[in-house]
């Protein structure tokens, strides 16, 4: 018998750049064909065997589809992209395709266009060139307002067997109108175009969407608490994406029957048991019950999200159990396997921990570069004053609070036992803890959720090479097979160690010129400060020091050399350890807060400009008006000068005209009559001859 392979389907899928479609593209686009059945023996041979393998990993689908923002070249699981075409333009695309799938289960905005194109489909029946199937996703909110199966017991759950009593939501009208129409049509010819209805529950997996608000809440550990919206009994049926994906595949490959299907897990989770799970693993561990008005006021939620996060409906996909065989991913739900959605958040999200370790001498600028680090990271700074502070307040509260709370009676013992042991080793030690204890607290914060969540930068510790092995050596734990295993929540080891260093010279300088508030902070007057670099230098011309542990560890630490404080050094000392971390692994600004951002900068350069210019007509009108005084207090210079000059000039010409009248008038007079008798041939020659023989100083 000949063997011949299946060709792919072309399957369409909308909106394929949101949560629920892009990761059933992606499944899909992973599906490989089935090996077809009755191969001749004759391939049997190894080349027939290598023909058999390859053809049996050859891609099931063929994936197209629509998308909301321009196409990129990120999703290379899709063969063709459609941005912005119109109905006219999308039609034909739709009519080369197998199958058409409509996911309205996200944004009731494609609510129209399904009807749109499930009934064009429908028209165009009898253009078809081979047989289409039209799957839409729907919502499990379709059946929100239906009657209890059995008033008796109100635990029975709605199945998909009955799918004619559902009864939708308010504001879930049109999702199941759009359903009976899509079943209506399905029925016309279901040999050439059948459709199917796919009810989904709340998704989750694969970075989230519905409940990413308390996964991203409980990650960055910012609150004490995480909120439950109401009073968190109300039971909420959900299903992991990909296992949604998996059901569509089922759906395409072997067309069943029934053309309703419920894709829902086996779970019976409350919503108080999943958001108490990821606040658990994630998070502080702690919920609050909070007034479901609340939600509105969250702008993480769409009204259509806190619809479906307020549902209460036990349900059971009877099909799928009987008609399928599914490789689950999460068969018992979101509580059962939260550990493994969990790591899907942080890997899909990139929200891997960054964790560095700053060293170096006192003053060498730890503080600074680590602040500035955790700005940029957005990770928490934990110094060993902060963290013991923090640590005994932490303890005050749980011992305050098991007096007042019977529940918390033996954790606010351990604690007080703790506290007492803190505060005495500090009264022995000059309000110093002894190195066990420190060691303790440090390793406690940083096994910390958000030390865990985001990472840390531990600056200035730990100091001896004794210290880093009790710190960062992984704890074992024995598995049930007997070996053992390093525990991946006890790996607290830094990823990157940054070590610091200046001469003992420029160190001094900059001690020197500190502000003496800053001295005084840092106790950095100059016999300790002298005394502490002295016992930093010894510590790191040992055999055994820090840096050497993390050398053992094949860790190679990055070494920055300090040399001076000026601005420009600094800002590439700062670059050379971003481009070493690399980009960061956290939560970028939402647009909200990125246009509040902008608006803050527009504001600020708005007032900057608008300042600018007030300062420049204030400096304008000062220098006219110093211009002005300068002006005149040079015009009465000039003036008084003037007077003196000629008052000098008077003087001189006084003396000048009594000198003339007295010694040279008498003369030059004698010798003009004498000109004038004599009349010569060259009168000034005999002036001047005249005036040479009778020189009065000559007498």
């Amino acid at each position: 018998m000949e063997n011949v392979m299946q060709p792919r389907k072309r399957v369409f899928i909308n909106n394929i750049d949101t949560y629920s479609s892009k990761h059933i593209a992606k499944f899909l686009s992973e599906c490989v064909m089935r090996a077809p059945v009755g191969t001749d023996r004759t391939m049997e041979t190894e080349e027939g065997e290598r023909t058999k393998a390859n053809q049996s990993r050859a891609a099931a689908f063929q994936l197209v589809g629509s998308v909301s923002e321009k196409p990129n070249n990120g999703r290379p699981y899709m063969q063709e992209q459609y941005f912005q075409l119109d109905r006219d333009e999308l039609l034909p695309k739709l009519m080369r395709c197998d199958a058409v799938i409509y996911n309205i289960s996200q944004h009731c905005d494609q609510v129209e266009e399904a009807l749109w194109a499930v009934s064009a489909l429908h028209n165009e029946m009898a253009h078809f060139s081979q047989p289409k199937i039209f799957i839409l996703i729907s919502t499990v909110m379709t059946w929100a307002c239906s009657k209890p199966v059995d008033p008796d017991d109100l635990e029975l759950p709605f199945t998909d067997e009955i799918f004619w009593r559902r009864r939708a939501h308010p504001n879930f009208k049109q999702h199941i109108d759009l359903e009976k129409r899509v079943v209506k049509m399905g029925k016309t010819n279901r040999t050439l175009f059948s459709t199917y209805i796919v009810g989904s529950g709340l998704q989750y997996g694969m970075g989230e969407q519905i409940f990413h608000f308390f996964f991203k809440t409980s990650w960055l550990g910012h609150e004490p608490a995480i909120p439950v919206f109401g009073d968190g009994n109300n039971m909420v049926p959900t299903i992991h994406i990909n296992d949604l994906a998996s059901v569509i595949q089922k759906v395409i490959e072997h067309q069943p029957k029934p053309y309703y299907l419920l894709a829902v897990d086996c779970s019976k989770n409350t919503m108080q048991d999943i958001v108490k799970a990821v606040a658990s693993v994630l998070g502080p561990g702690k919920i609050q019950k909070k007034p479901y008005e609340e939600a509105f006021l969250t702008k993480d939620f769409s009204v259509m999200e806190i619809d479906s996060l307020l549902v209460n409906l036990c349900m059971e996909g009877v099909y799928l159990k009987g008609l399928f065989t599914i490789n689950w991913v999460c068969e018992s739900g979101l509580v059962d396997n939260i550990g493994l959605v969990v790591e899907e958040y942080r890997q899909t999200r990139g929200f891997l921990p960054i964790r560095l370790c700053v060293l170096g001498p006192p003053a060498v600028g730890k503080s600074i570069v680590s602040k500035q680090i955790c700005e940029h990271y957005k990770l928490p700074h934990i110094t060993l004053k902060e963290t013991v502070s923090e640590t005994i307040t932490k303890l005050e509260n749980i011992v305050r609070r098991g007096e007042l709370d019977a529940e918390n009676e033996d954790s606010a013992v351990e604690a007080q036992e703790l506290l007492s042991r803190m505060k005495d080793s500090m009264e022995q030690n000059e309000g110093l803890l002894d190195e066990q204890l420190l060691l303790k607290v440090v390793k406690d914060k940083l096994m910390s959720h958000p030390c865990r969540n985001q990472g840390f930068v531990l600056d200035g510790f730990p100091k001896t090479y004794e210290q880093a092995k009790e710190l960062f050596s992984a704890e074992e734990n024995e598995s049930l097979d007997g070996t053992s295993q390093i525990s991946s929540d006890s790996n607290i080891k830094p990823e990157f160690v940054l070590c610091l260093d200046a001469s003992d010279t420029f160190l001094k300088d900059r001690v020197m010129n500190l502000p003496e508030r800053l001295v005084r902070e840092h106790n950095y007057e100059q016999e300790h400060f002298l005394q502490c670099l002295s016992t930093y230098r010894e510590n790191n011309n040992e055999d055994d020091t820090v840096v050497n542990f993390f050398h053992e560890q094949d860790m190679t630490p990055l070494y920055l050399e300090i040399t001076s404080s000026d601005k420009p050094d600094y800002l590439l000392l700062m670059q050379k350890i971003y481009d070493t971390v690399g980009k960061p692994r956290n939560y970028g600004p939402s647009s909200q807060e990125a246009e509040e951002e902008e608006w803050i900068k527009t504001e600020g350069q708005l007032n900057r400009g608008a300042l600018e210019r007030v300062q420049e007509k204030q400096w304008e009108e000062e220098e006219s008006r110093l211009r002005a005084a300068h002006w005149e207090e040079w015009t009465k210079d000039l003036e008084e000068v003037r007077r003196q000059e000629e008052e000098l000039f008077e003087d001189k010409s006084v003396l000048m005209r009594n000198y003339l009248v007295e010694h040279v008038m008498p003369t030059l007079n004698q010798g003009l009559i004498e000109c004038c008798r004599v009349r010569p041939q060259d009168p000034v020659d005999f002036l001047a001859e005249y005036l040479f023989k009778h020189n009065p100083s000559d007498c």
